[in-house]
């Protein structure tokens, strides 16, 4: 533990506005290397914006569910790369924070680490003295190659003699690399594959996921605040939308760049801006842009507000928070194809980043807890009156 007093607050958002230019610098790198620079990660760390969700008590700032949005958006517009993987980071975190105190004590040796996470409870573990042995293996692990824990999910005997999906902390040491990351999207995540073989776990760090997803966290001190007692997936929702939408402003930045030295070829127009058509594609893809925010700090303003007077949540605005979160992935995607449409031949270079932009924006809206129609899907089935069709609420 390394400090009791709550630090001074930085401008965080504009600290993540200054970072903009040396991402965008590295974003080819990223591509073509499958992770993070040196010099992102250490800029990154610098200032601050890792510490979002860390405890006071650590040197963390307890960023509320706004400032986490805004600051995820800027490094957006950056490179969606360099914004996913600090989102993971921040909520990662946060995972970590639901553990009893002492494991919190064993995390965070240092403010500046770093826990990657997956929710999928793709491994098992089995109980050992003092604790359980763990093994298997979880794919699409962003930020796996500069962390120094893993919040893991697996399946472990539950008190009735079944399997139930339980929560563990575990160092990256223990944990084997599988440098799998080849994809057309998010290259800069390095969501390699990680595996864990006959891995020990302490008693004290696992927790069923049937009390996190019900709000009982293990934490003493953190059960006292705010930040710390809400759903975890509506924080995860939260946390998340700024990528999208830091994406798409990125997108929206470089068409209208390019836009006046553009001609379209075969017709008449010598400046693509002169051309209706443009106008009709700028205009729809801008108000897309503003709607995907609107719902992004509508629900950032449910968590906050939560937060402080304690309210609790009702099933519907659970799937609220899901469906909020597919809306905004499925809008800024339709915003940047159509403004990648609108590009012209020449976007197809590798360095002119609104390819990417897309790429990476069509890559965010298949991950599988993001996907738009599963979220769609769960909020008309509760508004319907129904039963949710998943724990992950």
């Amino acid at each position: 533990m390394l400090d009791t007093q709550a630090p001074h607050r930085p401008d965080l958002v504009g600290r993540a506005a200054e970072l903009v230019p040396l991402l965008r610098k590295h974003a080819l790198w990223h591509e073509e290397n499958r992770r993070l620079h040196d010099e992102v990660l250490e800029a990154m760390t610098a200032s601050g914006v890792l510490r979002m969700r860390i405890p006071h008590r650590y040197g963390g700032y307890e960023s509320d569910a706004r400032t986490v949005l805004d600051v995820i958006t800027e490094l957006g517009r950056g490179d969606g790369s360099a914004a996913w993987t600090a989102s993971v980071w921040s909520i990662s975190n946060w995972l970590a924070c639901l553990f009893p105190d002492e494991v919190q004590d064993e995390v965070f040796s240092s403010p500046d680490i770093r826990v990657c996470g997956v929710l999928t409870p793709s491994a098992a573990v089995e109980p050992t003295a003092g604790g359980f042995t763990l093994n298997g293996q979880w794919r699409f692990v962003s930020g796996a190659l500069h962390s120094q824990w893993q919040a893991i999910i697996a399946m472990g005997p539950a008190p009735d003699g079944t399997q139930w999906p339980v929560m563990a902390m575990v160092p990256m040491a223990d944990l084997e690399i599988v440098d799998d990351w080849h994809t057309v999207g998010l290259r800069g995540t390095g969501s390699v594959t990680v595996v864990a073989r006959q891995v020990f776990i302490p008693q004290q760090r696992l927790i069923p996921m049937v009390a996190v997803l019900s709000e009982q966290y293990a934490s003493r001190i953190n059960a006292a605040h705010g930040l710390y007692r809400q759903p975890m997936m509506a924080t995860g929702c939260t946390t998340f939308t700024g990528a999208a939408i830091g994406l798409a402003r990125a997108g929206l930045e470089e068409f209208l760049t390019r836009l006046p030295e553009r001609k379209i070829s075969y017709t008449s127009y010598d400046s693509q801006r002169e051309a209706p058509l443009t106008h009709f594609q700028v205009a729809e893809s801008a108000l897309e842009v503003d709607e995907a925010e609107f719902h992004a700090r509508r629900l950032a303003s449910t968590v906050d507000d939560k937060s402080d007077t304690g309210a609790p949540w009702s099933v519907q605005e659970r799937a609220s928070a899901r469906v909020s979160l597919g809306r905004v992935f499925q809008l800024t995607a339709a915003a940047v194809g159509r403004l990648r449409t609108a590009s012209g031949g020449t976007s197809i270079y590798r360095d002119v980043p609104i390819q990417r932009i897309d790429r990476d924006l069509q890559t965010l809206n298949m991950h599988a807890l993001m996907h738009p129609n599963t979220n769609l899907e769960l909020y008309g089935r509760v508004l319907c009156g129904l039963e949710p069709n998943t724990a992950y609420i």
